[in-house]
């Protein structure tokens, strides 16, 4: 049976029974404690919180989701995977533990003709809690399967709960005997090598505290209504259906596999080594499409970072299998074709996924090599000098640099027997990111207990929003926290955290900044300078009071900063606009990859081709601004998911829409679900224009511009600048690039001349230089530091003049040009002839030294180069060096 298949079978049977099939949801939520969706509850986790009502009583899924916390073991076994689709069916407060039994028996142990699976029930076995005590019974009951296929297992293995305080229960899991081929006779509890799992079912019914009861820590009560939450692995279930041994052998894995024994001419399971790479490339590229498809990007932070590890390991073991041309396009189609009939989107988004995926691949080819090189020749100096462990400074070069993500470093290493200071590298990287994020300040509430929020959404209901229409309210307060904890009151210069009935302000969300403005009320006044939906339907104003005392249930004047509302509605609205230019320009490949919309300012990231010309983006500045013309009218209305979707409407990747979506309409050119504040005219934006471009990830470009009269003040600006500049030249203003052009040439090629100069006056001195060489065991010497502001290039000549002139017997010269200014010292060694058939070696003399200059550096046999950090240690480098010389010829 293929995995689609059961995948149907799955749906089709919950839906028999009255459960709402729910889409899987996409594999980056709105959830600060996940990088990914992990499990087929994630999408439901409101609804069993109790943040949200469930829409619905019962539901069912196939969820796709990603794990990574084993990347590494992927390929070594059979048992790791990062990618995999989880079936389930949920109830809240609908059916509980006797109606799960039922479904997932009845579902497995039907026949195929029935609708079932068709799988052996005398060769079920099942666990459950050791303290629920009715679940075995149950069991039998509605099964029929025999007290002695059914085990007892401690909270470890069969309690389950979120993590954090809130709701938990035991579980009871359905496994599959593969019979004694695979292991010993006894059930689970014996062997899970014979018995796999393939089901488990959670019953929620009970209420945890700070600690789980996983580690013994007793219970604090009941829900008021108990939920179910099941899980089905379905590629465990494909296996047993297709009669294979693993999932790496199933229908939708082991096309890749395929196609990667047609690139490289090699087999799986014919070694090892070549069998593990087969591995890591089936199912990193499983992993890598769906990401994609869900809009993640390659980058060096979080998600883009697991992506970008997937997809270099697949490049990487590729190589290793000997192929040498880009792959990844080709293992793109493959996931494409295999995968697409449960997931359709990666057909209709394919050229974007696939633009994506082959972009990060050329980037990293690219430096693959260079980094490779840097790699060997850092190994072989470790194992030289006698390490076995490479330097944390290495492997920051090579991933700052080569953009080697510290795991392929790790996984070369270890290839070469050898550690590498992870402590080190993890400083380094730490030291980077500081310096980069020093003045960056966390907002939201991460991963903080939520429960104070929850509570307040449980007292009070949802946060009525009327900021779409009024940006005045008369409102109350319902909540009020001070440092995070629930207070009565706060006095003048207490930050707090409130809840109002009602809010005129808009909390951050969609790339719109959240409003400010004011809470006024009798004798208090507070400033609000952010909003947050810290749970959903919640909205939680952080503030400072200002005057007074502010006390649960004041009565409040609300009143957003009107000027900075409008001024953000510009830009938000802008940033529609310069979207629907841009897929105009583009495709639906430049799908929206963030945007950040204030006041004035707008920011858009968008997955593009390999370069964005400036001619595009000019016409797509030009195409917006031709439009605000039109002054047509800007509308926004609720609908459902799917009408919205045949209207046309783009949904942005990576946003978990409900049933009922907000679309915001600019006439028939932009057409987008959007939960943010616009403009009520297009006019009104006045002018958009761009003003800065960039790259920001492999396949993602940014575009920032300015809105309104922020855009026509730069534009004033930009004009005075270029009147000054053209009066300065004495030309009209069109005339200007090609008289600065002329000006530049002119300025290099009077630098060139000055070079030139600068080297013949340093060359002058090579006599004198060479005059004052020292005899070592009759090696003649000059090693000297030279006068400040001489360059390379010159350092170089000079050093091969005075060689030149030391002919006739071994000589060895040494150069350094310091720069204590600047902190810095390059360094140049040459040796003739002679010297080389002494044995020496230019390359091999400046590890002798370049310590002592706080650097490094190497070169070719006759001459090396390099360069450090400390000025001051230029006379005991030339000391070290003297010592080596004295070392090396007397030898």
């Amino acid at each position: 049976m293929q995995t689609h298949e059961i995948n149907n079978r799955f749906l089709e049977h919950f839906r028999g029974t009255g459960h709402t099939v729910v889409p899987s949801a996409s594999l980056i939520l709105d959830d600060p404690t996940l990088l990914f969706v992990n499990a087929g509850m994630v999408q439901f986790k409101p609804y069993f919180l109790g943040d949200a009502p469930a829409p619905y009583p019962r539901a069912t899924s196939i969820q796709k989701c990603v794990r990574t916390g084993d990347i590494d073991e992927v390929g070594k076994t059979t048992r790791h995977n990062t990618f995999f689709q989880m079936a389930g069916n949920f109830s809240f407060g609908d059916y509980f533990k006797e109606g799960a039994m039922e479904h997932a028996w009845t579902l497995l142990t039907s026949s195929a003709a029935d609708g079932g699976y068709g799988i052996d029930p005398e060769r079920l076995w099942v666990t459950v809690y050791e303290h629920d005590t009715e679940s075995a019974a149950l069991w039998r009951a509605a099964t029929g399967i025999p007290a002695e296929r059914i085990q007892v297992r401690g909270a470890e293995d069969n309690y389950w709960d979120m993590g954090v305080p809130g709701p938990g229960g035991p579980c009871s899991e359905i496994y599959y005997d593969r019979g004694p081929d695979y292991g010993r006779e006894g059930g689970p509890n014996v062997d899970e090598d014979r018995y796999i799992e393939i089901w488990n079912l959670v019953f929620m019914q009970d209420i945890r505290g700070e600690e789980s009861p996983k580690k013994g820590a007793p219970l604090i009560g009941e829900l008021p209504t108990k939920n179910i939450d099941t899980g089905m692995g379905v590629e465990r279930v494909a296996c047993l259906l297709q009669g294979v041994e693993n999932v790496y052998e199933t229908d939708l894995v082991r096309p890749v596999i395929a196609k990667a024994e047609e690139l490289s001419g090699r087999r799986y399971g014919a070694n090892h080594e070549d069998d593990v790479r087969f591995r890591v490339i089936a199912d990193h590229a499983r992993s890598g499409v769906m990401l994609v498809g869900d809009g993640v990007t390659p980058g060096n932070e979080a998600r883009g970072y697991v992506l970008r590890r997937l997809l270099r390991r697949i490049v990487r073991s590729t190589r290793l299998l000997g192929v040498q041309d880009p792959v990844l396009g080709e293992f793109t189609q493959v996931v494409r074709d295999a995968m697409s009939p449960s997931y359709p989107e990666l057909r209709t988004e394919f050229d974007r996924i696939d633009s994506v995926i082959r972009n990060e691949e050329e980037a990293f080819l690219t430096t693959l090599t260079a980094g490779s090189k840097i790699f060997d020749v850092a190994v072989a100096d470790t194992k030289k000098s006698g390490g076995a462990q490479l330097a944390g400074a290495k492997a920051f070069q090579l991933h700052d640099t080569y953009g080697f993500p510290i795991d392929l470093t790790l996984e070369m290493a270890a290839e070469q027997g050898l550690s590498v200071d992870e402590h080190g590298f993890r400083e380094l990287m730490g030291e980077q990111r500081r310096r980069a994020k020093e003045d960056a300040k966390a907002r939201k509430t991460g991963h903080g207990d939520l429960s104070t929020y929850r509570t307040l959404l449980d007292q009070h209901g949802t946060t009525e929003f009327i900021g779409y229409t009024d940006l005045r309210s008369q409102s109350r307060v319902l909540g009020l926290l001070v440092d995070g904890a629930p207070a009565k009151s706060a006095s003048a210069g207490a930050e707090v955290e409130l809840v109002l009935d009602r809010t005129p302000f808009y909390a951050e969300g969609g790339g719109q900044i959240a409003d400010t403005g004011t809470l006024v009320g009798p004798g208090v006044e507070v400033r609000v300078h952010d909003v947050q939906r810290s749970v959903p339907g919640l909205f939680v104003h952080r503030a400072t009071v200002v005057a007074g005392e502010l006390g649960v249930d004041t009565a409040l004047e609300a009143a957003v900063d009107r000027d900075r509302r409008r001024a953000i509605e510009r830009s938000h609205s802008a940033t529609h606009l310069v979207h629907a230019a841009v897929r105009s320009a583009y495709g639906k490949r430049a799908a929206q990859a963030g945007s950040l919309n204030s006041p004035g300012r707008m920011r858009f990231d968008f997955t593009a081709p390999a370069s964005v010309s400036a001619s595009v983006l000019g016409g797509v500045e030009e195409e917006v601004n031709d439009y605000l013309q039109s002054d047509v009218e800007v509308s926004s209305y609720t609908t459902t998911m799917d009408q919205a979707m045949e209207l046309g409407a783009v949904a942005l990747f990576g946003e978990k829409y409900g049933d009922q979506v907000r679309v915001v309409d600019m006439g028939d050119y932009s057409r987008e679900l959007c939960g943010g504040t616009h403009v009520g005219r297009i006019g009104q934006l006045g002018v958009v224009k761009l003003v800065a471009d960039s790259s920001v990830g492999s396949g993602v470009h940014r575009v920032e511009a300015l809105v309104g009269m922020d855009a026509m003040r730069h534009i004033s600006k930009e004009h005075l600048l270029v009147s000054r500049l053209a009066e300065q030249f004495k030309v009209p203003a069109e005339e200007l690039p090609e008289r600065i052009e002329g000006v530049v040439s002119r300025l290099r090629s009077a630098e060139k001349e000055l070079q030139q100069l600068r080297v013949q006056q340093v060359l002058s001195s090579a006599g004198e230089l060479a005059g004052r060489a020292v005899d070592v065991h009759g090696l003649s010497l000059v090693a000297e530091q030279v006068p400040d502001g001489v360059d390379g290039g010159a350092l170089r000549a000079l050093a091969g003049e005075i060689r030149g002139r030391l002919a006739g017997r071994p000589a060895v010269v040494a150069l350094f040009a310091a720069d204590p200014a600047e902190g810095k010292v390059s360094f140049v060694v040459g040796l003739n002839d002679a010297a080389r058939d002494l044995g020496l070696a230019a390359g091999k003399l400046v590890p002798s030294f370049a310590a002592e200059v706080g650097g490094r550096g190497g070169g070719k046999p006759d001459m090396a180069q390099g360069g450090g950090t400390n000025p001051a240690g230029v006379t005991a480098a030339i000391g070290a060096l003297r010592r080596e010389l004295d070392r090396a010829v007397q030898g």
